[in-house]
């Protein structure tokens, strides 16, 4: 089977900071906010009349029912009064009024709006904080992988290891540096943890020698006293879940497009929020992922040749803390069933730090794919940014957005292309996916208990009585083999790939799967109790992250041995 390579650390593509495109972006806030207050202003305006007045109330009837119902700390001051002034304003200078004073009045009105959205929104880049963050960063990620052996202090005689050694980094790295030059970088990561983010800035910066890219942080995330202040000086912009309205949205999406019309580098998850299944995203979010597609019109009616190249990037853990928060959203969105909500308190600094000296200090590897990039419609590219369709053959994407000669603004036609675009990253994402142990001891073990009871549906296998149940061992090793023969079919096919342990010892593999599994959860999700015998404490979170490999037909080469088979009564 394939050998995994030592992960590389190259050196900085830009070393002076000031020369990086979210630096000058940031230098140039004032400007940029004019600009998106000016693009949404004309956006929503080529709207009728009517339809301006119906989105300002529609807005100031969601805001003011969020305000009362979702209140957070970070939320501007004195909203409520602002908004009952936008109250005030629309019924009287808009509604009821003749058709041209009532369309003065709501584009003053709206731009209001769009300005207090857009200062919000924008983040800001200062250096000193990124290197300070970066410094940090070093120290503490370091200082945790020497802990476990020598103690939190006794460091100093021990030869330091280099997070990268912990890190699974896969994919056209090379590539991507190379296209950093030639264009602007775009990277649409799957999304599991809100460890997330902290992991692949690390990672693009002191692995890939990239400078910092442009991201949305979740408003929530700024809750947190020292959270917020790093991140409104480190080039994030602020994205409010809450806001679902249409002058909020769209201001977001301008901010977007217009960032990556001036070559700010981009990284958002196109998923939305974190995978709450634990499977890999099948369908994404066209909100921001359509800006891409804009920006790239855009950059052609200016005549320019600059090119956006979409690079999808998978993450993969062995234990995600967040879990069972999020996997019992799933279950209660899909079975309408009522489970015991959970606290998803993953903003704790506290317990971010825990969790991290988890991943670090118990051997657990950190998988990040990087998928091939591509243009806006989805097709290849070389080092060189040349895009090539799927018979190999050269294309100018340029093109593609040509009617009657000239490059020009065709709405319909973008939404198509930014459609297939989500298709192809959510096929790199399946592709390029890195089996880890864990991954695949929990499909296996899961797999069987579902054989095992097959006229039982999900919700009636996470009702079994857990502790009555045990997995034989031989069984589970059958099972897991079966389900490895076939990802090294698959593998060899480029149809995903797999960790170096799965290509080892078998008991090995389910050795180091049970170990890593779960490893920061109360109730592990499979374990070996005193008498050596494999259980699981929890059949929920042992359905969460046998998701991972869900949707890879895995389950239809499995064929248990009849003697094996144990059936058990839902308790």
């Amino acid at each position: 089977m394939k050998q995994r390579a030592k992960t590389p650390v190259f050196p900085a593509v830009i070393p002076d900071i000031e020369e990086w495109p979210i630096y000058k972006l940031s230098e140039d806030r004032r400007a940029f906010i004019q600009e998106i207050d000016a693009f949404t202003q004309d956006r929503l305006t080529r709207k009728s009349t009517q339809k301006v007045t119906d989105l300002i109330a529609e807005t100031v009837y969601q805001e003011r029912i969020r305000i009362k119902e979702e209140r957070w700390k970070v939320d501007p001051p004195k909203e409520r009064q602002f908004w009952s002034r936008i109250r005030r304003k629309l019924v009287k200078y808009s509604l009821d009024k003749p058709d041209t004073e009532a369309k003065q009045n709501n584009a003053e009105i709206l731009q209001t709006i769009i300005h207090r959205y857009s200062e919000e929104i924008v983040g800001t880049f200062r250096i000193r904080t990124f290197r300070f963050a970066r410094r940090f960063l070093t120290l503490f990620f370091n200082t945790l992988l020497q802990a476990r052996q020598r103690g939190f202090w006794r460091i100093g005689g021990q030869k330091r290891r280099l997070l990268a050694e912990k890190l699974i980094v896969e994919g056209e790295l090379e590539k991507i540096r190379g296209l950093f030059t030639k264009g602007t970088l775009v990277v649409v990561p799957t999304h599991f943890s809100n460890l997330d983010s902290i992991l692949i800035g690390y990672v693009l910066d002191l692995i890939l020698g990239l400078p910092s890219f442009s991201y949305g942080a979740g408003l929530n995330l700024y809750n947190t006293g020292y959270t917020a202040y790093f991140m409104n000086r480190l080039g994030a912009y602020r994205v409010d879940r809450r806001k679902k309205n249409s002058i909020y949205l769209e201001t977001l999406k301008t901010m977007s497009n217009l960032s990556l019309q001036r070559g700010t580098n981009s990284l958002f998850f196109p998923g939305g929020t974190r995978s709450r299944s634990g499977k890999l995203e099948e369908k994404l979010k066209l909100g921001l992922l359509s800006t891409t597609v804009e920006a790239q019109r855009a950059l052609y009616q200016q005549g320019k040749d600059q090119k956006l190249f979409i690079v999808p990037l998978v993450l993969g853990y062995h234990f995600v803390l967040e879990a069972p928060y999020l996997i019992e959203g799933y279950l209660r969105t899909l079975g309408k069933e009522r489970f015991l909500k959970s606290r998803d308190d993953f903003y704790n600094p506290l317990q971010i730090i825990r969790f991290i000296w988890k991943v670090l200090s118990e051997g657990n590897d950190i998988a990040l794919s990087f998928g091939q990039p591509m243009d806006v419609l989805g097709n290849p590219v070389d080092i060189d940014g040349n895009s090539y369709d799927k018979y190999g053959n050269l294309i100018n994407v340029r093109d593609y957005f040509v009617t009657d000669g000239k490059v020009t603004e065709h709405l319909q036609r973008e939404s198509e292309y930014t459609k297939d675009l989500a298709e192809k990253i959510v096929e790199r994402y399946h592709s390029d996916n890195i089996v880890l142990s864990s991954h695949l001891v929990a499909y296996g073990a899961f797999q069987m208990l579902r054989k095992e009871n097959a006229r039982l549906d999900l919700f009636g296998l996470l009702r079994l009585p857990h502790e009555d149940y045990v997995f034989e061992a031989s069984v589970l090793k059958d099972v897991i083999e079966q389900i490895r023969q076939e990802l090294f079919i698959m593998e060899t096919a480029g149809k995903i790939k797999l960790s170096k342990v799965i290509s080892g010892d078998i008991d090995a593999l389910i050795q180091d799967g049970l170990a890593h599994l779960g490893t920061f959860h109360l109730k592990k999700p499979l374990k070996y109790n005193k008498a050596k015998e494999i259980i699981s404490e929890d059949f929920t979170l042992l359905y969460y992250y046998h998701n991972r490999l869900e949707n890879y037909h895995l389950d239809e080469v499995i064929e248990l041995k009849k003697e094996a088979m144990v059936t058990l009564e839902p308790s």
